[in-house]
């Protein structure tokens, strides 16, 4: 049995690599996001032509990065949503909605600060983690039955 795991979420931390690193020769295959902010914002303008409000410009990024987007979720068996410090991520708490929407199962990454703002999305998770680590666990555990040593 292997998992193909979408990895939503904040893009200014390393966690993505700690889970693709600490998941080595285990079977998972892993997607995510474009994380390069700039490319995400500007796919839309870039491709399809300039728009003169801010409005439509960032439209045209999210309507085309909703589209690997639904793909990536679509596909996976587990969804991790990582809502970091840095920036309120509306878009990974939209992830984590559709997510569950479509019976994924939904591991939330997130600090204990956070908890009470999203309980909702925490109610909706089978697992709700604190470091990238135990994310690694999480999966070794599922795809093994082994517990951490």
């Amino acid at each position: 049995m292997g998992l193909n795991v979408y990895l939503s979420g904040e893009i200014h931390s390393d966690w993505r690599d700690r889970i693709i690193e600490g998941a080595q020769g285990l079977d998972v295959t892993f997607s995510s996001p474009v994380t390069d902010h700039a490319a995400s914002d500007d796919c839309g303008v870039t491709i399809l032509g300039a728009e003169e409000s801010k409005f439509w410009h960032d439209r045209k990024g999210a309507q085309m990065n909703a589209i690997r987007t639904r793909k990536g979720i679509a596909d996976a068996d587990v969804v991790v949503v990582r809502f970091g410090d840095k920036y309120k991520q509306w878009n990974a708490a939209f992830d984590a909605g559709y997510a569950a929407a479509l019976g994924k199962s939904l591991i939330i990454l997130q600090p204990p600060e956070h908890d009470h703002a999203l309980k909702e999305v925490d109610a909706a998770a089978l697992a709700v983690a604190r470091e990238p680590e135990e994310v690694v666990e999480i999966f070794r555990y599922v795809l093994t039955g082994t517990l951490p040593g």
